[in-house]
């Protein structure tokens, strides 16, 4: 990996660095069903990568008398329930944030899920992050851009000298359009792929 393959490397969280969207799809399709709802791929679009407010919406549309904030409160702490007890660190995450330390490029976790989420998640990936940006800091969350905007604005940078590493088409989207230079991560080569990427970034990400 160059010295410096970007100004900073900006990482989504969910799907990313843990594996988690399996788990976010069991907490919406058991909220779904509580609300007498079955999730379907047809629903994965507004689900995968969404904040938990654009979900709950999504999942109250229609069904008169619900409170989104009921729906909301019951996806995090479904969510939650299962991160405690079924997270998995994504192979090679560890050495990949351990080699961004080590060559001294800045980092950023730009996630859709709340802080009381992410400060479960934390531990578990041993690294100190430069900043969070969760689902609390802007007002509009993926796809719009504003996460990678406000993380870019934090640690004055151009968002176009920063790389997001990201999984879901919603992420992806938010990234793209604010500028930054996206990588993928492959469901089969994971970070291996990133890794890869990121070795032949050109400086500053440009």
């Amino acid at each position: 990996m160059p010295e410096r393959p970007a100004d900073a490397v900006l990482f989504d969280m969910d799907g990313t660095l843990v594996d988690t969207e399996g788990l976010w799809w069991q907490a919406a399709a058991s909220v779904a069903g509580s609300l007498g709802r079955a999730l379907t791929a047809a629903d994965a679009p507004h689900v995968t990568g969404r904040t938990v407010g654009d979900t709950a919406a999504y999942l109250v549309d229609g069904a008169g008398g619900v409170s989104a904030d009921g729906v909301a409160s019951a996806l995090t702490e479904a969510f939650a329930e299962r991160v405690r007890t079924g997270l998995t660190v994504v192979p090679g995450a560890p050495e990949l944030l351990a080699e961004l330390a080590a060559a001294g490029v800045p980092t950023a976790l730009v996630t859709a899920s709340p802080r009381s989420i992410v400060e479960l998640v934390l531990p578990r990936l041993g690294h100190a992050f430069d900043l969070v940006i969760a689902d609390e800091d802007t007002a509009r969350g993926k796809p719009h851009p504003d996460p990678y905007l406000e993380a870019a604005r934090r640690l004055r940078v151009a968002p176009a000298r920063c790389v997001a590493v990201e999984d879901s088409p919603a992420g992806v989207a938010a990234a793209t359009a604010a500028g930054c230079r996206v990588l993928v991560v492959d469901p089969v080569r994971g970070l291996a792929q990133v890794r890869a990427g990121l070795r032949g970034a050109p400086p500053h990400g440009g």
